[in-house]
């Protein structure tokens, strides 16, 4: 009999916005535990993303967390044999994970600049429907209805 599975985490909003959501992306920018430091790429990003467009930073946000998250992805299913890359629905929490992860990573593959000025960049992109993340979404959005035949597998 396999294990209980662990209790969730209680996450507490971030200070500044009193969001739960920008705390976890706020937990997703950090690396090795430097939460000072992801901090402020996330909210020095959200002044950039601010004085760019004129509008309030938090609606870019949930704007690009809304454009990158999937609806569908493809999962491998072992089925007398063969592999088959069977499409299924995304949770609603993992659609923000996978969101968040591909805006980080598309912020971090760009060139140059300091890493707020890239994720600025890239959260202002994915809230206008392009972009690095966005790309993400639409391969996986593809891939999902290219094995769209293998669905009653499910």
């Amino acid at each position: 009999m396999r294990r209980r599975r662990p209790e969730r985490r209680v996450i507490l909003p971030d200070p500044v916005y009193n969001d739960k959501l920008i705390a976890k992306f706020v937990n997703y920018i950090m690396v090795g535990g430097k939460k000072g430091v992801a901090e402020r790429i996330f909210y020095g990003a959200m002044d950039m993303v601010k004085s760019r467009t004129k509008t309030d930073g938090l609606k870019i946000f949930e704007k690009a967390i809304e454009n990158a998250s999937p609806s569908v992805e493809v999962k491998s299913r072992r089925v007398g044999g063969a592999t088959y890359q069977v499409p299924i629905e995304v949770p609603r929490g993992r659609r923000f994970y996978l969101a968040s992860h591909w805006i980080i990573n598309a912020a971090a593959s760009r060139s140059g600049k300091p890493m707020s000025e890239k994720l600025a960049s890239e959260l202002i992109s994915a809230a206008n429907g392009d972009g690095g993340a966005i790309k993400k979404k639409d391969d996986t959005h593809r891939m999902a209805d290219a094995n769209k035949a293998f669905a009653h597998f499910r």
